[in-house]
């Protein structure tokens, strides 16, 4: 028994996806931002009050952390490059959860307020925010957090760029129309948009306001290189993940699937190739809901995977390895 107990404290704790306290990657939690000393902080936004068909996404957060578990806390290992990523990040625990957002249910202003002054409190500590929907409405307070000049790249099946009519403003279909209006926006692009159940005008909209809007067989065409030069090089940008830009088989648990959507490898590439390029100043993905979700909750996971890999592209850029060498 006395050896056993030894080599239980040699190895340490052992960390299955089952056991143990919840947070994002298995990362330390920080909820005094006054206090946040992260270069990435991951926050929920647990809201789907914008969500006009089945709600659900307001525990996206919560089983995108569960399903994070299941990564180990070295960073990872991706056999195609031969090479570790986010090993710096996890190792010297670069990488912080701060929890969610209050929500008060029913009163989506103050919710969404909450949700700006929380990134708002992120960016004012130097850290990168990473947002857990929640629904797609939840963008728009996250990007108003922001104050420096910026380019989204808005990845949906959906063009949410509903007008503000009957009294609706704060839907998971208005997000990206209040994005425009924002003075520091400098360019917003639409991409995978392909859904029968957007309306021509909506489209259109969006167009004449000078918004790039990019379906399916324009992308396929582009390939990642083409579509990642559509944010000037060198200059900042915001990315905001619908799941449903994938392919409808892919993410059950999203009450919004299409079909004719990306594959993984096509939204993966894509992110990389913005992170090579652009300054990625914080990004979120939205949409997923595990209670729709089949028993394994494969689109929680697959949420937890692009984020990772995202991230782990980030941070291998030579002004994040800069950072980490001045120590700023």
């Amino acid at each position: 028994m006395q050896q056993s107990d030894n080599r239980a404290t040699n190895m340490g704790r052992l960390t299955y996806p089952f056991a143990g306290l919840v947070s994002f990657l298995r990362s330390d939690v920080c909820t005094d931002l006054d206090q946040l000393d992260a270069d990435i902080a991951v926050m929920g936004a647990p809201t789907d009050e914008g969500s006009p068909f089945m709600p659900g996404a307001r525990f996206g957060p919560r089983g995108i952390r569960e399903h994070s578990l299941r990564f180990g806390k070295e960073g990872y290992y991706d056999g195609d490059a031969d090479r570790m990523f986010l090993e710096h990040e996890m190792v010297n625990r670069r990488i912080v959860d701060v929890g969610d957002a209050d929500v008060l249910p029913t009163n989506v202003e103050d919710t969404f307020e909450n949700i700006t002054v929380m990134t708002r409190k992120i960016l004012d500590r130097g850290a990168l925010p990473v947002v857990l929907g929640g629904d797609h409405a939840i963008t728009f307070p996250v990007v108003r957090a922001y104050t420096e000049p910026l380019h989204v790249v808005h990845f949906d099946a959906h063009i949410d760029y509903s007008p503000f009519v009957h009294g609706f403003e704060y839907t998971n279909s208005h997000a990206f129309r209040h994005i425009y209006h924002m003075s520091h926006v400098e360019s917003l692009t639409q991409v995978g948009i392909r859904s029968l159940r957007n309306r021509k005008e909506w489209v259109d909209d969006s167009v004449n306001d000078g918004n790039r809007v990019i379906g399916m067989e324009e992308l396929w065409q582009m390939g990642a290189e083409q579509l990642a030069a559509v944010v000037p090089e060198g200059e900042r940008c915001y990315v905001s993940i619908d799941i449903d830009v994938l392919d409808l088989p892919l993410v059950p648990g999203c009450v919004s699937a299409e079909p004719n959507g990306m594959t993984y490898s096509e939204l993966r590439d894509t992110l990389v190739a913005l992170a090579n390029r652009s300054e990625i100043v914080g990004f979120d993905l939205v949409e997923v809901n595990p209670q729709l979700d089949v028993g394994t909750g494969i689109t929680s996971y697959l949420a937890a995977h692009t984020i990772l890999e995202f991230l782990g592209h980030i941070c291998d850029q030579p002004a994040w390895a800069a950072r980490r060498n001045t120590g700023a």
